[in-house]
């Protein structure tokens, strides 16, 4: 009874264990092989599946998604036999598992492989300059090469870009260098613009500040004019509305000629002789008195009257005289002094 129970749990066991091998669930976005007596069979769906237990032979699953693969630095020899490290990123999809399974060992490994020798023949034939600045060009020169030749692998490349690219360290240095010289020069242009323009809208408000003081200058000499204009008219028209006398023009020179000798840098000046005339004149004003009335005359005082007439000619005189030589060092400091006539 012990030995029938025993086979019956054994039959058990092999029957769940035949029914398990014989169940095949794949995820979605993967693909199994199936392999029967050693010979590929077909490809497992996504999905359930059933196989033939001890029969087939079902594979690891294989990623259908789309997959990133970043490589290594790889040295690359430039046409000008500069040599740079070129680091490349890879983005493939697996579009047949059959073929990525039975085509190629290690589809990953060719693909790496691949990319570098496609590299180092694109780069082989440009210079730095070129490869620093043609990245578009060599993404699409990489991605249409992988994609002919991993098309049999069942693989399909979809893009090829190039992460980094380093020049030696020297290449960097005299890079460098010439960047700050580029720099250096740009500033060095923008601050000699700058200086022109400041040069130019400085002159331009030189200019029109010039302009505007003319035109000051020019309205207020206008005005002046016009003033003096106006005071000279008024002064002549009141001259002549007075109709002075000789006299009168006598006792101005009188009164001008002090103001001769009031500048302190002064040493030689002329004496117009104008002004003998209008000593003469004043000394001849004060000797011709007017007689006065009878009716105002004191009866007594005949000799008085006739004694001031003396005197006032003998002042006359004494004028007369000091017009001839007058003695013009009391009116400023000491100077030559010419009499002389226009």
């Amino acid at each position: 009874m012990s030995a029938l129970l025993i086979a019956a749990l054994i039959l058990a066991v092999f029957t769940a264990f035949t029914v398990f091998r014989a169940v095949r669930i794949v995820p979605q976005a993967r693909a199994r092989n199936v392999e029967r007596l050693g010979r590929y069979q077909r490809t497992l769906k996504p999905g359930l599946n059933f196989v033939i237990p001890y029969v087939d032979r079902v594979y690891p699953a294989i990623d259908l998604r789309e997959q990133v693969v970043s490589f290594q630095p790889q040295p690359v020899i430039t046409e000008d036999n500069l040599v740079v490290e070129i680091d490349t990123v890879l983005y493939f999809q697996v579009t047949d598992p059959r073929a990525a399974a039975y085509e190629i060992a290690s589809f990953l490994q060719a693909v790496e492989q691949l990319t570098v020798t496609t590299l180092r023949n694109v780069v082989g034939s440009m210079d730095l300059e070129m490869t620093l600045t043609s990245r578009d060009t060599i993404n699409s020169q990489l991605r249409g090469v992988l994609d002919d030749a991993t098309g049999k692998w069942g693989l399909r490349v979809n893009r090829v870009e190039i992460k980094a690219i380093d020049p030696p360290k020297t290449i960097k240095d005299a890079m460098e260098k010439q960047m700050r010289a580029e720099r250096d020069k740009r500033a060095a242009i923008l601050n000699a613009e700058g200086q022109r323009q400041s040069q130019i809208l400085t002159a331009e408000g030189d200019k029109q500040a010039a302009v505007l003081r003319a035109e000051g200058n020019r309205a207020a000499a206008i005005l002046e004019a016009e003033g003096q204009s106006r005071a000279i008219d008024q002064v002549f028209q009141a001259v002549h509305r007075n109709d002075p006398d000789p006299k009168l023009l006598a006792y101005q020179y009188l009164q001008v000629l002090p103001k001769l000798a009031q500048g302190s840098g002064n040493t030689f000046w002329v004496i117009p002789s104008e002004v003998t005339t209008a000593l003469h004149d004043v000394s001849r004003a004060f000797s011709e008195i007017l007689p006065r009335s009878e009716a105002t005359r004191p009866p007594d005082t005949d000799e008085l009257a006739t004694k001031a007439s003396e005197d006032a000619a003998d002042a006359a005189e004494a004028v007369a005289e000091a017009a001839d030589s007058v003695d013009l060092r009391s009116l400023g400091p000491t100077m030559p002094v010419q009499p002389t006539g226009r």
